[in-house]
């Protein structure tokens, strides 16, 4: 970090309080390291006052606070006063899902790493690299003085125009599970509390405050809820944020069966439950169904955890013990986390932003899926001497996703368009980060002519792409928080412009920067396409990388790409006339204009995604799971082991000329009735030509079990379970069968 930077960043958080550990002394049981977090959250809980107590369950939000400067808050998630008599911090929040925000720049100067969206990270299906991109982020704001990021985002895909899809992890639950908990085992690495959210089911933008998300109970818990429940497993979050939604006719952030009987009983949670900034809607009953904190409440429409809670609990309709509750569990985050013994610095720290945009553009070179590669086309030939960039602002950097995750990148950004309407406004722009494409492919291959043009003319474009070597089209489509996709389709009539192109030219690559999947009515008539994601702020490098051939793609699809928008179980927002007819009521004048609650059902049920098609018998444009690689791979003798669980082992060989790196999938189906293959585990490794590995997956028990609504746990049933060893979801490249024994109802812990 430059000496400006420092200096401009500090100036940035100029606001921030002296010290952001509390001043005072931890009580003795308190202060035994070696004590479990339980023990010593009680001892704290039972040296409070209930003022003090009351202090921990809401959190305020700067910029809604006329004197935030003076209590030593800067413009960001939140912030709660700590106790400082007992050693308790104050807490500072951030939103980070793929870096700390800064969204619309409330921190003038204020930079952060950007990674790439949360798909580019399923993509992978790497891990490690999760873990490392959660630490990256945590060690920032640790740096900056935040010590909870609102992280952990893995709400599945559902449907393929929900905005947020970019944010999250794709439509499996395992993958979905996995990789969020090794993120947040890396945020948490730095003794720091992540969230997972939005618990649970918030499965589009569109009418998200007042949506009815309807499924049943086995379902549920096979699907959404499993992806919460690996992940929180694997992860250990110091706190669980409750989506805007209702679940089943109950709101999320007042729903007992999600929060008292799931989240805290079934799974033996002990962390807090925050709210999502805006989502409380009452203090008795969202109290007693689980809700520990009311987060940012000057969002909500009332304060409901002072004035209205002290009351309650005076009149004796909230007993002092759940009080009680509320603040151990704010504690045992804080404890667990390691926070409480390791108090984030009370100023702003250098950072290496050199090293951590490594990560950024790690993650991003695993992440970028080949989905075409027509007759060799890539990697770039060293004889390519003339080759045109069109669109997209590849000139100057490389689309990013809207709202919450928005993360003010080291550089800056470009290209900014604000938004004149709509809830987004208000927190979104549409922001390029300064990665410019057309620089790192000079860089990569300098003996080439590399130019570039708008495409905002697709004549102009054609013409253009006539005469080089090589025609690469960027195209986008943006997506953010607070609305959904209306369609499918490229905007900006970007598909005229594709199919201008690649008739000009019949060396055209299609770069998709996209947060999910395009209809491509032109994908018979380009030769190569690459989805490129939300790339982040090294974005541009690692794209010039894939091209090149100085990285061997090895992404795979975390989501499944229809072919049609009709073949979703959805084809367009539920309810979107109704919030059409809403805004125009608002752009009239009308104040008060408001979407009524509206139900949403799920026919898919469980068979999210790629098991919704196998069940609809639907062939989609590209499976989940699917990634081209610049080599091949074969697999061989498999080994299938049995009993109480399930055990598989094979070779993998690298059969091609180069070295790359492969993702074998297992797939395995249940016995009985309409049960659909799914991702049961996954390896992925890398080979050197003509190498070959013993590849052993171990899979997740879960994934081979049913949820036993009358017992309340995972059944696996007695039988024989059909095994597939595939590239892709559907993919038969190796299969079998195996014996496995019942196994009795369990919880995870």
């Amino acid at each position: 970090m430059t000496a400006v930077a420092r200096f401009a960043l500090a100036a940035a958080l100029a606001a921030a309080p002296a010290t952001l550990s509390a001043q005072g002394t931890l009580p003795k049981a308190a202060a035994d390291r070696a004590a479990p977090p339980q023990v010593r959250a009680n001892a704290l809980v039972k040296a409070m006052t209930r003022a003090e107590k009351l202090r921990l369950v809401r959190t305020y939000f700067p910029p809604f606070v006329k004197d935030a400067a003076a209590r030593g808050m800067v413009p960001s998630a939140g912030h709660m006063p700590g106790v400082p008599r007992l050693g308790i911090p104050t807490l500072r929040e951030s939103d980070a899902s793929l870096g700390v925000a800064n969204q619309i720049e409330q921190r003038k100067g204020d930079v952060a790493t950007a990674l790439p969206a949360g798909l580019a990270t399923a993509a992978t299906f790497n891990p490690e690299l999760a873990y490392q991109g959660g630490a990256m982020i945590g060690a920032e704001a640790r740096a900056k003085t935040f010590n909870v990021l609102l992280a952990g985002g893995v709400n599945l895909t559902r449907d393929p125009w929900n905005g947020r899809n970019f944010e999250y992890l794709g439509e499996d639950p395992l993958l979905a599970g996995v990789l969020a908990g090794e993120a947040i085992r890396g945020v948490e690495s730095n003794h720091i509390v992540s969230t997972i959210k939005h618990f649970a089911f918030n499965a589009q933008e569109t009418g998200r405050h007042v949506a009815d998300a309807r499924l049943g109970e086995a379902a549920l818990r096979e699907s959404d809820l499993l992806a919460f429940e690996l992940a929180i497993d694997r992860g250990r979050p110091g706190s669980v944020m409750c989506a805007y939604n209702k679940v089943n006719s109950d709101w999320a952030c007042e729903n007992d069966f999600l929060l008292n009987q799931v989240l805290k009983r079934d799974w033996n949670y002990k962390g807090w439950v925050m709210s999502d900034w805006g989502a409380v809607h009452s203090t008795e009953k969202a109290v007693l169904a689980g809700l520990d904190q009311e987060s940012g409440q000057e969002l909500d429409k009332q304060i409901y955890f002072a004035a209205p809670l002290e009351k309650a609990l005076a009149a004796g309709r909230i007993p002092s013990a759940r009080l009680d509750d509320m603040a151990r569990r704010v504690l045992y985050g804080v404890i667990a986390s390691g926070l409480i013994d390791d108090p984030v610095p009370s100023s702003v720290q250098p950072i290496d932003y050199a090293a951590h945009a490594e990560v950024a553009q790690r993650t991003a070179e695993e992440g970028i899926v080949l989905l075409k590669n027509s007759n060799n086309l890539l990697p770039l030939a060293t004889t390519a001497k003339k080759i045109v960039l069109i669109g997209a602002h590849a000139d100057v950097g490389v689309l990013s996703g809207g709202g919450s995750s928005q993360v003010r990148s080291v550089g800056g950004a470009p290209v900014e368009i604000k938004l004149t309407k709509g809830e987004a406004a208000s927190f979104a722009r549409i922001t390029w980060h300064a990665s410019s494409p057309l620089a790192a492919i000079r860089a990569a291959v300098p003996g080439a002519e590399v130019t570039y043009i708008d495409g905002n003319d697709p004549a102009a474009a054609a013409a253009a792409a006539r005469g080089a070597d090589l025609a690469i089209v960027f195209a986008w489509q943006w997506q953010t928080e607070a609305q959904d996709a209306e369609t499918l389709a490229l905007p900006d009539n970007q598909d005229a412009l594709i199919d201008a192109v690649a008739g000009a030219n019949r060396q055209t690559l299609v770069v998709l920067e996209t947060g999910g999947p395009v209809l491509m009515p032109w994908i018979n008539r380009v030769p190569a396409v690459l989805q490129a994601w939300y790339p982040g702020q090294r974005g541009g490098e690692a794209i010039a990388a894939i091209l090149t051939g100085a990285v061997n793609p090895s992404g795979r699809l975390p989501m499944t790409f229809p072919e049609r928008a009709e073949q979703a179980p959805r084809a367009a927002p539920v309810g979107l006339a109704a919030q059409h007819a809403v805004d125009a009521r608002r752009t009239a004048g009308d104040s008060k204009a408001a979407l009524e609650s509206y139900p949403i059902d799920y026919p898919e049920g469980a068979d999210v995604g790629y098991r919704w098609y196998a069940r609809q018998q639907l062939k989609p444009l590209f499976p989940f799971g699917f990634g081209q690689s610049y080599t091949n791979f074969r697999y061989a003798n498999l080994k299938l082991s049995g009993g109480r669980a399930l055990r598989v082992s094979f070779d993998v060989t690298n059969t091609g000329k180069v070295a790359g790196a492969d993702v074998p999938q297992l797939y395995a189906q249940p016995p009985g009735k309409a049960r659909a293959y799914r991702l049961a585990g996954w390896k992925k490794l890398r080979l050197e030509p003509g190498e070959t590995q013993r590849v052993t997956i171990d899979a997740e028990p879960k994934t081979l079990s049913r949820f036993d609504t009358t017992a309340k746990g995972w059944r696996q049933d007695a039988g024989r379970y059909a095994i597939a060893i595939g590239r892709f979801a559907g993919d038969r490249a190796l299969t079998g069968t195996v014996a496995l024994a019942a196994a009795a109802p369990s919880f995870p812990r």
